[in-house]
């Protein structure tokens, strides 16, 4: 089983810190490809960026050229993942979803912790376009700008445990998801301090795409992600031609 994992972002080091922790969750016998956009902001923490990031996301999976049965957009909250399931004809899962859905079955209410304000209300709208707010507790800014975490991770470890025990005590969450790709790999030390579940949103997406994968299913064509209905597009910046 071939899964992509496509950060939304331009940074390198970024994927290749998501591209490490999704293979640790993968399982044996999957290959994780771990990809970068071609194009793209070099740090995704707004709506243009967001949907900048959408086209890019869209640009770097139709260019691989290998066979894949799977693929994880790797940005929380991002635009996008609306386009792939209409463009493929394999499972694709956003890790906001991913997250969200799998904190549910570990708590009563789940919180969300991401990296600046302004990303706040994208998630909200995201959890809410999803299905999903009914139980998230709150969603809580850090105030670090998605490049900080990985300049500096014990800071960034104390942030987000600050605010993931502000909403254990007083947004009564049992669960934490941490709302951020480049938040990979620190999931435990945050457990560890908080003292509650904490949800890698990479993890649980290759999870989830290789449980999809083995029981041989994959998004619905009837309706809502059918495919593009074929028609001229001018000047769709696509690597490859575009399928429509």
């Amino acid at each position: 089983m071939r899964i992509l994992v496509v950060n939304v972002n331009t940074t390198q080091s970024m994927t290749d810190a998501i591209g490490a922790q999704a293979r640790a969750a993968a399982g044996p016998g999957t290959e994780i490809v771990a990809l970068t956009p071609n194009f793209g902001a070099e740090s995704v923490e707004g709506n243009f960026e967001s949907y900048l990031a959408a086209v890019a996301v869209m640009d770097k999976v139709l260019s691989y050229t290998e066979p894949f049965d799977a693929v994880v957009q790797a940005g929380y909250g991002e635009h996008g993942r609306e386009g792939l399931q209409e463009l493929l004809d394999v499972p694709v899962v956003d890790i906001t979803e991913a997250a969200a859905s799998t904190a549910m079955f570990l708590g009563h209410k789940y919180s969300v912790v991401t990296t600046l304000d302004r990303a706040v209300p994208l998630i909200e709208d995201r959890l809410k376009l999803a299905g999903l707010s009914d139980r998230c507790a709150s969603v809580r800014a850090s105030g670090l700008a998605v490049l900080e975490l990985e300049a500096d991770p014990l800071r960034a470890v104390e942030a987000i445990v600050e605010q993931a025990e502000f909403a254990v005590t007083q947004d009564k969450a049992e669960v934490i998801v941490l709302g951020c790709g480049g938040m990979s790999g620190l999931g435990e030390q945050i457990r560890l301090r908080a003292g509650v579940p904490v949800v890698d949103g990479v993890s649980a997406a290759v999870v989830i795409a290789e449980s999809l994968v083995r029981l041989g299913l994959t998004t619905s064509k009837v309706r809502t992600f059918a495919p593009p209905r074929t028609k001229q597009v001018t000047g769709f910046p696509l690597t490859v031609t575009s399928p429509v």
